[in-house]
């Protein structure tokens, strides 16, 4: 009985593998599209400043250092918009 039990755990996990690697696609396909969505209507200066602006308000979260810490990123937004 060992022998045949052996040999349903593999296909069981290839099953499991085939779904996660589908969904695994799915939701990179809507990240992809999230970010097309979010990423349209901005013009060409505000797609190039939006790395700076994101890196600016994520320093800016933490407490006392944040914000004099997010000025670089701020004049580095400013100076491509």
């Amino acid at each position: 009985m060992t022998n045949s039990l052996s040999q349903e755990a593999p296909v069981k996990a290839k099953r499991a593998h085939h779904l996660s690697r589908a969904a695994l696609h799915g939701l990179r396909a809507a990240a992809v599209i999230a970010l097309a969505c979010l990423t349209l209507p901005l013009e060409g200066c505000a797609v190039a400043a939006l790395p700076c602006r994101l890196v600016s308000a994520t320093v800016k979260i933490v407490p006392v250092v944040g914000h004099p810490a997010a000025v670089p990123f701020d004049a580095c937004a400013a100076a491509i918009d």
